[in-house]
């Protein structure tokens, strides 16, 4: 298909997902702060962000917009934009935890699900990361087909699922001892937030 060193590509890629960035700050606060749920929602929706840089990459519209300061500029300040608005919105939540009802709690899984969907999908970083990446496990004559760069993002999002998922599930039963500590929840939801604006400044100020 195209694909060379499939195995050393498997195992380099866990290496990149298990570093902590973005994503895992993410998927964790989301982990720990409303329970196991919004963990694997916030899970698939990261990894369906790695699948829309896949897709630019395998139409070579990321080779485009890698080429233009202005888009990825642009991409930048609204990755950076939309994290600090999370921050804001974290330091502004007084809530504890889960809440009881279930169709908010149906309605915040699914948030967090687009939330980490645009979180990834907006990160310029990530579009550059597989263009990089990519092509070194594909065959030079094969550099025009489609198939290898969606064969290696689909592979890379189900090894993020994977990881995801073991993190979610050891961080919820952290949540469980969390949530027995008064007022934890509050205080949780103000580091979250204050960690969301830094990253977000972190990536306006990044150099492209």
């Amino acid at each position: 298909m195209g694909i060379e060193n499939l195995m050393t590509f498997i195992v380099t890629a866990l290496l990149f997902i298990m570093t902590p960035g973005i994503d895992t700050v993410f998927v964790l606060n989301k982990s720990i702060g409303q329970g196991k749920k919004s963990g694997v929602y916030a899970s698939f929706g990261v990894n369906a962000g790695v699948l829309v840089h896949t897709f630019f990459a395998a139409l070579g519209l990321s080779v485009l917009i890698g080429k233009s300061t202005f888009a990825l500029t642009l991409i930048k300040f609204l990755g950076a934009g939309y994290l600090i608005y999370l921050g804001f919105l974290k330091l502004k939540n007084k809530e504890e935890f889960i809440p009881t009802d279930k169709n908010k709690l149906n309605k915040n899984s699914k948030n967090d699900f687009w939330t980490g969907f645009l979180t990834n999908a907006l990160n310029p970083k990530v579009a550059l990361f597989f263009l990089a990446f990519f092509p070194q496990f594909i065959n030079v004559n094969q550099m025009d087909n489609p198939i290898p760069f969606l064969l290696l993002g689909i592979t890379y999002a189900l090894i993020g699922i994977v990881w995801f998922l073991i993190l979610t599930l050891f961080a919820s039963v952290f949540s469980q001892k969390l949530r027995s500590i008064p007022k934890s929840g509050r205080w949780l939801n103000k580091l979250s937030g204050l960690i969301f604006i830094v990253m977000g400044i972190k990536i306006a100020l990044a150099k492209i």
